[in-house]
């Protein structure tokens, strides 16, 4: 009796031992895995800034001096015409030798009035001074920033037998997730 009370005593331990004993030998021959359903994916976005250089090339007026010199027009033409129709309306009023003062004075006066006329409608020509004569085409580095969004990971949240548990990976896990799960439920690497 004591020898079928130990057998029996043996093989109650045995049995509640091989729990314990299966869950020990999984671990001795690896992890456990399994699948868990997705619920929640939020990409994780870094902003970033970066410089974008360019050449900028634009045609500016050239402004320039020339001390040049002053050109007139010969004023010959119009002195001699105005003096002879002086001096033939000089030559008109007079008798006498009042007749020869008055054709003199009529050639000085219309001589005179022929070269003003002449000088005051621009029969001269002036080249020194400030002018824009071309363009120069000038150009400069111009720096602009870029605005630059990148997804760097992503935040997961799943569900296993009805618990929800959160992590974070470096990319999309889609609508299942492996899980090793060995007391805890961590995503499989």
């Amino acid at each position: 009796m004591k020898s079928i009370r130990s057998t029996l005593v043996l093989a109650a331990g045995l049995a509640l031992a091989s729990p314990a004993f299966a869950y020990q030998r999984a671990d001795y021959y690896g992890p456990r895995y399994d699948w868990a359903t997705v619920v929640d994916v939020d990409p994780i976005i870094e902003r970033s800034r970066y410089p974008v250089s360019r050449e900028v090339c634009y045609d500016e007026p050239v402004t320039r001096y020339h001390s040049g010199h002053v050109s007139r027009r010969d004023t010959t033409g119009p002195t001699i015409l105005g003096a002879v129709v002086g001096g033939a309306l000089g030559n008109q009023v007079g008798k006498g030798d009042g007749r020869k003062a008055a054709t003199i004075a009529g050639a000085v006066i219309g001589g005179s009035i022929g070269h003003e006329s002449a000088r005051r409608r621009g029969d001269y020509h002036e080249t020194r001074g400030y002018y824009t004569q071309d363009y120069e085409t000038r150009c400069r580095r111009q720096t602009n920033y870029r605005a630059n969004r990148e997804v760097v990971g992503y935040r997961v949240t799943y569900r296993y037998h009805g618990d929800i548990y959160h992590t974070t990976m470096d990319h999309h896990p889609g609508n299942r997730l492996r899980v090793r799960v060995n007391g805890s439920v961590v995503p499989a690497e």
